[in-house]
């Protein structure tokens, strides 16, 4: 428990910060799922749909500071590989 005003202030600007982390965490985590299930099922169309979308939730996730910017590199990268093999 902390004693002082600006401890107590700390830990709940650590709470709200927590909290929106895991939201946009989760968010890119599901994008990521999404194109790779489209992509284990064939479906060509909807990847390339739901790759453009995820890029772009992590990209924000990035400028957000949620997510380090190599992190979200190597993501992209997973789910282009990925749509790589259904192309081929």
């Amino acid at each position: 428990m902390p004693n002082k005003k600006s401890a107590e202030r700390r830990v709940r600007i650590a709470e709200r910060n927590r909290l929106y982390n895991k939201a946009w965490t989760s968010r890119c985590k599901t994008a990521v799922k999404r194109v790779l299930e489209a992509v284990e099922a064939g479906n060509a169309e909807e990847a390339h749909k739901v790759f453009n979308t995820a890029q772009s939730v992590i990209d924000k996730a990035v400028v957000k500071g949620v997510m380090h910017k190599n992190t979200a590199s190597r993501r992209k990268e997973l789910m282009s590989r990925h749509l790589k093999t259904l192309n081929a």
